[in-house]
């Protein structure tokens, strides 16, 4: 692979919707999400190295994936034609360089279907970068020097949280250490890893605790459960989960609502639950609604039950907010919701000024792979704080750089790049809506599967 980035163009772009039909075993279902399939709206830099592709992808629940495909064709042009150097020498630029479109700024700013396509482009010039200097993401970050980190950031609207300097002065207080914590990382110890196999909404009784009991014999000891769409089935499920696992300390057990309360209701449907000694609750309200979130932390915090939110939260304002509103126990960045890397830095970093663990969002092929980068970076190079990532293992035979989990613990990623890119065979198969399963007789019934509200108006 080269070296030199002077010589390499952006030279054009594919786009691909795929989309892998989840829905059919129940994986990602919660009391907001039911029938979900998960989706990649898929993004190819070409360069004019043809060995040289930079792949950068979203991520979606199925209907959708076609505005956000829609909206990276509409982004991704603003990248080709740039010489790859130019691109990567100072990272901050290029981040607001690909939010600087005026017209589109109106349906965003930054945040929503824009922000997405937004993503999905950083994402696969990180991706280049890594092949083009033949190290991982991580490695890339973790090779940087304080004020190299810090040239990736785009500070507007967040400087009354954080400073460039302030961000300088924590890094460089992170750094000591730092080569110890590489060689964690070398030795796949360097992000826990914690499961919601087990919890998914959709599964039965007898299927959660058949799936409990595998994870616990594959030495996982943190486990998320998805609750909110019946108080008595909740509390069923919950204790039919610690007469498996118990009280101690050795197993700890974290749930998730998925939006769905209403802020009162997340707090008197809490009440009811903290008996189960929950380390949290998971987004208990609407994703937007900062003062809602640190009323019901308020209201927690007697019962010892925190708050974690942000795989919804549009952008590095948001979470300023829910930090600077005392808001949030744990702080949950999603690679593809947030601008791609350089944004995911930027929450990092006020994460850490705040004292806030840093616990990305997950739960689905293809984000796991990116956040296994992420929780490296945020270990190694951010707060120097060990925290955990979520596992997530469906249709991962389709994954060119699938994750892997030994010893309840994250393999860290060495293949160059960012971990994205696909098996052959897996886009012509899963390519929406004319890909071969797509097309099958099981493939068309999930395209016509009831869309959600039924029943909400008369007929």
């Amino acid at each position: 692979m080269p070296t030199s980035t002077s010589d390499i163009i952006i030279t054009g772009f594919k786009v691909y919707d795929i989309r892998f039909p989840t829905s059919l075993d129940g994986i990602g279902s919660d009391a907001m999400h039911q029938g979900t399939n998960g989706s990649h709206p898929y993004l190819q830099l070409l360069t004019n190295k043809p060995e040289l592709v930079g792949e950068g992808m979203a991520f979606s629940n199925g209907r959708g994936s076609e505005l956000v495909v829609a909206a990276i064709e509409a982004f991704a042009p603003r990248v080709v034609g740039k010489k790859f150097s130019s691109l990567v020498e100072n990272m901050g630029n290029t981040w607001r360089y690909m939010v600087s479109d005026s017209q589109y700024r109106w349906i965003g700013p930054e945040k929503g279907v824009t922000h997405l396509a937004t993503a999905a482009v950083i994402n696969a010039i990180w991706d280049l970068w890594g092949k083009v200097t033949n190290r991982p993401v991580w490695k890339i970050v973790a090779d940087m020097t304080p004020e190299e980190i810090v040239r990736c950031i785009d500070f507007r609207y967040i400087t009354d949280a954080i400073t460039p300097e302030e961000c300088i002065e924590l890094l460089t207080k992170t750094s000591v250490g730092k080569e110890d914590r590489v060689q964690e990382a070398l030795e796949n110890v360097a992000v826990p890893a914690y499961t919601t196999s087990a919890g998914w909404l959709a599964f039965s009784g007898d299927k959660m605790k058949k799936v409990l009991q595998e994870t616990i014999d594959q030495g996982f000891k943190i486990f998320k459960f998805k609750v909110g769409s019946d108080l008595a089935a909740d509390k069923q499920r919950l204790q039919a989960v610690r007469d498996i696992i118990g009280y101690d300390n050795e197993y700890q057990v974290m749930i998730d609502a998925n939006q769905v309360w209403s802020v009162p209701e997340a707090i008197e449907w809490m009440k009811e639950l903290v008996q189960f000694k929950p380390v949290f609750i998971e987004e208990p309200t609407s994703p937007d609604d900062v003062l809602g979130h640190a009323t019901i932390r308020k209201a927690l915090k007697p019962y010892g039950v925190g708050v974690a939110t942000g795989e919804m939260a549009a952008n590095r304002v948001i979470f300023k907010q829910l930090l600077q509103a005392d808001a949030i126990d744990v702080c949950q960045i999603d690679s593809v919701r947030l601008g791609g890397v350089n944004e995911c830095l930027a929450v990092m970093l006020m994460a850490l000024k705040f004292n806030v663990p840093c616990v990305p969002h997950n739960g689905a092929m293809g984000l796991t792979e990116l956040t296994s980068h992420l929780s490296t970076i945020d270990y190694v190079s951010i707060s120097g704080r060990k925290s955990m990532l979520e596992a997530a293992d469906s249709y991962r035979e389709n994954l060119a750089h699938p994750c892997e989990i030994r010893d309840a613990h994250y393999v860290t990623p060495m293949d160059p790049g960012y971990s994205i890119g696909y098996t052959p065979g897996a886009i012509e198969k899963y390519l929406y809506p004319n890909g071969s399963f797509w097309t099958s007789e099981i493939g068309e019934k999930i395209k016509q599967a009831p869309k959600g509200g039924d029943g909400l108006l008369r007929e």
